[in-house]
């Protein structure tokens, strides 16, 4: 008897050959749209049925291997067909665990882009100043990455440091990449005013929402007020004597974005619209979360902006997520964008955790 998610993979594999006779049929290909559609549904699930198609062949190998070594004589065949088969047995194997985490739910928001909102928290000037820290380490990351980054507001310190930075990122994957980076960061190291090197403990809360299209959330006009303002700046040349900051205040919700990084007033109102989007996107996600966010959340958290994720340990050069117990002493690579271990270590534990739910 098959098990349930190979007969699961069966249908998915039959659809992706009709969607593919679909492509070919001339009726579908003079109309572009609903060419785009079906090639579009064709590739969502096109990963799983060719790896499924993959599995079938080798199981065709195997039964055709464990056939022709029955009643077979010759010595050096014989050993050849059990070559085969033992090879064949481990990539069945190995077939069958990628098929079953290609099966398993993917985040609706993977592939979008995402905003980065970092705010400081405990800690007064010493927070500011870590905030800029990761902030400058986002980018870093995001440049190594080919994710493109764009401001739509910062709030700077005399210090150096930032109160908050609202950053859009944008490439294929750019919130799958970023998405565990949502909760508090703790940073623990003696600060530059400390006179007797006594390490002090500062937070800084990190928030990533996938971005929303306009068809996700509805804005209605007398649902939220625009207010033009100028723009701050740090003095001199530099001030914005022309108002083109914009400042959008949603009442349902008590939601209130700014953007003034832009000296267009049109691009800081879509940016700033952009941001609401999103945000109001994550605020009614949040009030929908279904039990499958729950288990996810057991394990990997599901990015609340409450939740302690991590700590930075700069006396002892360490970094330590705290959802996956998982701890770094390599702080000032770390610390540069070089990132990319805790988040391929925090996707393994989801996916970890994903599988345990379909065994349970």
């Amino acid at each position: 008897m098959k098990d349930k998610f190979l007969i699961k993979l069966e249908d998915i594999y039959k659809r992706y050959c009709e969607l593919s006779d679909k492509l070919a049929d001339p009726a579908v290909i003079s109309d572009t749209a609903e060419w785009t559609k079906t090639a579009k549904d064709q590739a969502e699930i096109a990963e799983p049925s060719l790896k499924y198609a993959e599995y079938v062949k080798t199981l065709s190998q195997l039964e055709s291997a464990k056939e022709a070594i029955v009643g077979e004589t010759d010595p050096e065949m014989k050993e050849l067909l059990e070559t085969e088969i033992a090879e064949c047995g481990q990539k069945l194997e190995a077939v069958k665990d990628e098929l079953k985490i290609l099966l398993l739910p993917k985040d609706k928001n993977d592939d979008r882009n995402c905003i980065v909102e970092i705010r400081g928290g405990a800690g007064g000037e010493e927070a500011s100043l870590f905030a800029y820290e990761l902030y400058r380490m986002y980018l870093n990351y995001c440049e190594r990455h080919r994710l493109k980054t764009e401001i739509v507001d910062i709030s700077e310190t005399e210090l150096g440091g930032i109160k908050e930075a609202v950053f859009n990122v944008n490439g294929k994957g750019a919130y799958k990449q970023l998405k565990f980076e949502s909760g508090v960061h703790r940073v623990q190291r003696v600060p530059e005013t400390e006179s007797q090197g006594r390490v002090h403990t500062s937070t800084v809360t990190v928030a990533v929402l996938p971005e929303a299209d306009d068809v996700d959330v509805e804005i209605k006009d007398e649902d939220i007020r625009v207010d033009v303002y100028r723009s701050s700046g740090a003095g001199g040349q530099k001030v914005n004597k022309t108002e083109t900051a914009i400042r959008i205040t949603h009442f349902p919700t008590g939601i209130v974005v700014t953007c003034q990084d832009e000296r267009s007033q049109l691009k800081n109102k879509d940016k700033a619209f952009k941001v609401l989007r999103s945000r109001l996107y994550d605020y009614y996600s949040e009030l929908n979360r279904t039990a499958y966010d729950e288990h996810r959340k057991s394990l990997v958290g599901r990015g609340d902006r409450s939740e302690r994720i991590r700590t930075y340990n700069f006396p002892q050069g360490r970094v330590t997520d705290h959802r996956i117990g998982l701890s770094l002493y390599s702080l000032d690579s770390f610390i540069m964008g070089d990132i990319g271990t805790m988040i391929e270590a925090l996707s393994v534990a989801e996916r970890e955790a994903q599988l345990a739910g379909e065994e349970e």
